[in-house]
């Protein structure tokens, strides 16, 4: 099943959340992304439906086991991404920014290929 980007984005954010934060609510990643609570809540209901997430009676958001794997993937894309394009001399903040459109539309084929290349330049 193809995911859309914004689904990919919360689970993203949910993921970088419950590393900060350790228990993630609708409030905290509508104040992450500036988005409205209305939004978030419609947005959680799709993942929830979709097995990618659960919510407590609590609304304590816990990624499922799908769910931890696409965020893991687009985490570790963006990562990569980011500090490859601030290495190259991207300016931090623009680099966080093309990461995140990149780690979208990017193959698998082109993403491997990528980190093997910054894995063999830290290697040396």
């Amino acid at each position: 099943m193809k995911i859309h980007e914004s689904a990919e984005n919360y689970l993203e954010t949910i993921f970088i959340l419950q590393h900060r934060l350790g228990k993630v609510r609708s409030i905290d990643i509508a104040s992450e992304l500036s988005y409205s609570k209305p939004s978030v809540s419609v947005a959680m209901k799709n993942l929830r439906n979709n097995g990618y997430i659960d919510v407590d009676r609590e609304g304590t958001i816990t990624l499922l086991e799908e769910g931890r794997r696409i965020a893991e993937k687009m985490y570790e894309r963006h990562t990569l991404l980011s500090d490859l394009l601030t290495a190259l001399g991207v300016d931090p903040k623009t680099a966080a920014e093309d990461a995140c459109r990149i780690e979208h539309v990017i193959s698998e084929e082109t993403f491997e290929a990528f980190k093997a290349h910054v894995s063999a330049q830290f290697d040396k």
